[in-house]
């Protein structure tokens, strides 16, 4: 009965994953609430985020979920984001923190 009920799941609905060990179905339901997007950003940004994302054990998808949601709720967080023009990063000071 479960390999039937695993290969309707397989067939039918990719959301639907089948435990093992388990005889539970378990859906997906996160991956539906998910949109794809692609935005082009800085290079130099980047890079630093990126060096950055693996010193901390963060990711460019925590930074935009909560960015977006500071950006609905709090109405300083709006603010800031608006009045901020200055990009670059001084060199030095990026220097001495990853060093």
């Amino acid at each position: 009965m479960i390999n039937y009920v695993r290969f309707l799941a397989r067939t039918y609905n990719p959301h639907i994953r089948i435990d093992k060990y388990k005889s539970k179905i378990k859906i997906m339901a996160d991956k539906k609430n998910m949109t794809l997007t692609s935005v082009k950003v800085k290079s130099d940004l980047f890079e630093n985020f990126k060096i950055e994302c693996v010193r901390r054990k963060f990711s460019f998808q925590k930074l935009s979920d909560r960015s977006l949601h500071l950006y609905l709720t709090d109405e300083d967080f709006r603010k800031r984001i608006h009045n901020h023009n200055n990009l670059e990063i001084n060199q030095e000071e990026n220097e001495k923190r990853f060093y």
